[in-house]
């Protein structure tokens, strides 16, 4: 059909708001803020792509999404072929249109974007998707023979079930191993449901378990079993590493043994996997309802969960960052909404100690005032402390939210797999292969904490260069 509308009144339209819950309604409940565009508001968004002849979005996206091929379908209604479209590429789009972060990769490099509000590409990505699985899930795409090879995936995040997609549609017998009881990795225990609802990815999974895949809980690859006994006695001919950067990271000051004080790890878990938000349940977490919440750091990791605190009941509860806003690493989206919902902005402001109650709980957080200075290796500004500028914040929880490092198990458990000074596993760039003969790593496993999509891509590069040992043989 093509689009009616000539480039120059594309380019009038305004970009479509998502409808969200209002701020006073969700901050007293889990369930997801974002509540998508209905058919209406998706091809008035779809109205505005200028129809690239060498789109950009596709050239930014970690996967290759087909994005203007998909956007064509939706604007001819065709929303089950837009989503069949996107499938070619990502297996995980109901989760990648809530979670990506589309402003820095597709959105970012919209030609739109120049003059205006680049197009809603993640919106359109959501629209297809939810529209897809309301009407019956997605059609199975066609496999490729069996060819009798054994993969093991350790690992259940997005970078693992990304290469399962793919190598599974090669017609390789596929296997994905997750240490916990349940499918899905950090999109299930690190990401809020009011970000994305967990039905989401478990129904994301089942796709994958009716193309074939196979999946396994609770098993600890490194105790249960080793890398080793998977490519010997179990039988696997390649493995895939995908374990992702779960090891969190701690400031080493004073007071951080304080009950009362959480990693973002430890406090997403047990709220996500443990189901602290819902009613009834037992508590898996301190209770703060009431209480001062002092979240550390400036990322989506602290955005979660200091949003969490609130949905928990919090009296107050603020963000800690020792930059200014300018250079906080959190989507725009998500400080907005930690705003609108009443999260207090502490900036340019540093912990330097948890303060003890004199019974081993936290009774505050010791801060000190910064202010920039020249820019370091990350290209931000420096923060450097005022002297003579502490003071200190009233709080009976605090969580840790300053990064993570890759988790040491496997790679202490396999002698002949390199890895880096930082504890990361060494792995080709292009290939993934790692040093050990048929072992491929990736996502932040290798490059160390990044987003999903990033994991993704790493998955289905994995995908490709295993397919190819595996049909060709050699290293």
């Amino acid at each position: 059909m093509g689009n009616p509308l000539p480039p120059r009144e594309r380019m009038k339209l305004p970009r479509q708001k998502m409808p969200e819950q209002e701020p006073t309604e969700r901050r007293q409940n889990f369930a997801e803020v974002n509540l998508g565009l209905d058919e209406l508001l998706a091809r008035r968004e779809a109205l505005r792509c200028l129809e690239c002849a060498s789109p950009r979005c596709t050239q930014g996206c970690p996967v290759g999404v087909k994005i203007r091929e998909f956007i064509q379908l939706v604007l001819e209604g065709d929303y089950l072929g837009a989503a069949a479209k996107i499938r070619e590429d990502n297996v995980l789009p109901a989760i990648t249109g809530r979670v990506c972060p589309q402003e820095h990769q597709c959105e970012g490099n919209c030609i739109l974007g120049k003059r205006g509000e680049p197009i809603g590409i993640g919106y359109l990505e959501r629209f297809v998707a939810d529209y897809e699985r309301e009407h019956g899930g997605p059609a199975l795409p066609p496999k490729a023979p069996p060819t009798g090879k054994r993969v093991a995936i350790v690992g259940s995040g997005p970078a693992g079930l990304s290469a399962a997609g793919d190598l599974v549609r090669k017609g390789h017998e596929v296997l994905v191993l997750e240490a916990l009881h349940e499918i899905g990795g950090v999109l299930i225990y690190g990401i809020p449901e009011f970000r994305l609802p967990k039905e989401i990815v478990r129904q994301e999974v089942e796709n994958l378990r009716r193309l074939g895949v196979r999946f396994q809980t609770n098993v600890v690859v490194g105790k249960t079993v080793t890398l080793d006994e998977l490519l010997g006695r179990e039988g696997f001919d390649a493995v895939f590493v995908a374990t992702g950067a779960g090891l969190p990271v701690f400031l080493n000051i004073p007071g951080e043994h304080l009950c009362g004080v959480y990693s973002a790890n430890e406090f997403l878990t047990r709220v996500n996997l443990m189901r602290a938000g819902q009613p009834g349940a037992d508590e898996p977490v301190f209770d703060c309802r009431g209480k001062e919440v002092v979240v550390i750091g400036g990322g989506n990791t602290a955005m979660d969960a200091v949003r969490t605190a609130v949905r928990l009941g919090a009296a107050t509860a603020t963000i800690v960052y020792r930059r200014s806003e300018a250079e906080m690493p959190a989507r725009l989206e998500e400080v907005k909404h930690a705003r609108e919902e009443g999260v207090r902005f502490q900036l340019l402001t540093a912990p330097v100690e948890f303060l003890d109650d004199g019974r081993g709980w936290l009774d505050g957080v010791r801060c000190v005032r910064m202010e920039l200075g020249a820019p370091d290796a990350s290209g931000r500004r420096r923060p450097v402390p005022v002297p003579g500028s502490e003071f200190v914040i009233p709080a009976r929880m605090a969580v840790i939210a300053v990064g993570n490092r890759g988790n040491p198990l496997i790679q202490s458990t396999t002698p002949d797999l390199a890895t880096t000074p930082e504890g990361y596993i060494r792995a080709d760039p292009e290939t993934l292969k790692t040093s050990k003969k048929g072992v491929f790593a990736g996502g932040d496993i290798v490059t160390g904490g990044a987003t999903v999509i990033l994991a993704m891509g790493a998955g289905r590069r994995a995908a490709r260069a295993i397919d190819e040992y595996l049909r060709t043989g050699p290293w």
